[in-house]
């Protein structure tokens, strides 16, 4: 068990005071785990099946439909009428998740034609290729965080080294160091995105290397504003009198007061994140065609504006994720806070 110091644990009061922050982190992290189990929420393939006394997994493990009895050699389509029959022929039986979607399933049996509204069957409608709304919002979602959860952390690794040689040594390194900031900041992200997807397909790992070129911008000055400071404090100097490195003098003494400001800043980079790739999305410079993502999904709600449904499910989960990470930023940012 982790023991907090007096300290840490003031701090943790302070954010559990905050009730709107506090319940924020706990509904975004349990929104986090329900998408990552997303394969068992919505899925086109059963959870189980029970066939001549033996239990099939097919969310977990592929099956063919000679396995039940049938003629061909491919992964058995459970949706169908004729692999279900096969299944129930002697007593067996599936039992499929709530949505019987994936999120790249359409849904053929529709009585109105795509985009079709909601439904008993389709929850919160159909895209105009037919496929579960609700389906590609979990996956999408996932994505969305999934992408920033990485982003932020690549971002902050480098973002806190950068800040914190600079604020350290100062000088000549802190200097140049400003200067490469200038120029680098100063490139045009979202131009440079257009031009490379033209040379290159992008994907969730080419966006991710290519956002992280960027985004760990961000920390620098707050890591080397904090390190500026320490560096000057007695115990610093007292440090160095007895001789430490100046690697144990950084991540032992000016690190950790230098963390307060960047924990509480985190939150709103993941939000910066989350906006991006949808941003990008939208463009049709985001992930791969028919990817399952929240800003494909804005798209096409601009393209049907008779189906208000694609838009408004858009907006309204974007809306919720955004607000518990600001939620949740404003919480951290009380708690670190040295006046209080």
């Amino acid at each position: 068990m982790v023991k907090l110091s007096p300290l840490a644990r003031r701090r943790f009061a302070r954010f559990k005071k905050n009730r709107r922050g506090w319940w924020s982190l706990w509904l975004f992290i349990g929104l986090f785990l329900m998408t990552l189990g997303g394969e068992l929420i919505a899925n086109d393939k059963p959870l189980v099946v029970s066939y001549q006394g033996q239990w099939y997994f097919p969310v977990f493990k592929r099956h063919t439909e000679q396995e039940f009895g049938g003629q061909l050699p491919f992964q058995a389509d459970y949706r169908s009428d004729y692999v279900q029959k096969l299944i129930k022929k002697d007593g067996g039986w599936l039992l499929f998740p709530p949505i019987p979607f994936s999120d790249d399933t359409p849904n053929y049996d529709l009585n109105k034609p795509a985009p079709s509204p909601p439904s008993s069957v389709n929850w919160l409608g159909t895209d105009d290729q037919a496929r579960d709304v609700l389906a590609r919002v979990i996956f999408g979602a996932r994505v969305s965080i999934l992408f920033a959860l990485m982003l932020t952390f690549v971002s902050a690794l480098i973002g806190i080294a950068a800040g914190a040689l600079q604020g350290y040594y100062g000088g000549w390194v802190d200097l140049l160091g400003q200067r490469l900031l200038e120029v680098w900041s100063g490139l045009p992200v979202l131009y440079l995105l257009i031009i490379l997807s033209g040379f290159v397909e992008p994907s969730f790992w080419w966006l991710l290397g290519i956002m992280a070129l960027f985004s760990w911008l961000a920390l620098v000055d707050v890591v080397r504003a904090e390190f500026l400071r320490g560096r000057n404090l007695e115990y610093v100097k007292a440090a160095r009198a007895l001789g430490l490195t100046d690697r144990k003098v950084i991540v032992r003494h000016i690190l950790p007061n230098a963390m307060n400001a960047t924990l509480s800043y985190l939150p709103f980079i993941l939000t910066g994140a989350i906006s991006t790739l949808t941003a990008l999305d939208f463009l049709g410079f985001g992930m791969p065609a028919g990817s399952a993502s929240l800003g494909e999904l804005i798209g096409q709600g601009k393209q049907n504006l008779q189906a208000p449904w694609l838009g408004l499910t858009a907006f309204f989960t974007l809306a919720l994720i955004l607000s518990l990470l600001v939620f949740i930023g404003e919480a951290l940012r009380d708690a670190f806070d040295p006046r209080s």
